[in-house]
């Protein structure tokens, strides 16, 4: 899926089953559901804990956003929230559909 197709994609009531859970994460943050997002971000990973870190700078929690940040093993952020949407979603979207990176 592309970045286009996937932003195209925020037109539908749901996600693309096909998609993987922290891209579901970022398509139900977009929709305005926290809370979604947040549950399928629960996985193990460093992408995932990305994905975690941003929620919690989003929520308005520092502190646990730079906990996510050290464990995704990246500097907290200081970009708008839209801008990093955007670098997680476009770094989820080429990644291998194994996950490998």
């Amino acid at each position: 899926m592309t970045y286009a197709e996937f932003l195209h994609s925020l037109a539908e009531p749901a996600p693309a089953a096909f998609l993987p859970p922290l891209l579901q994460s970022l398509w139900w943050d977009r929709k305005g559901n926290w809370a979604q997002a947040h549950t399928l971000a629960d996985i193990p990973g460093a992408p995932a804990a990305w994905v975690h870190a941003y929620l919690h700078r989003k929520e308005g929690d520092p502190g646990n956003a730079a906990y996510w940040y050290r464990k995704a093993g990246k500097p907290v952020s200081g970009a708008s929230l839209q801008a990093e949407w955007e670098q997680i979603t476009l770094s989820l979207l080429d990644t291998p559909p194994d996950g490998s990176y």
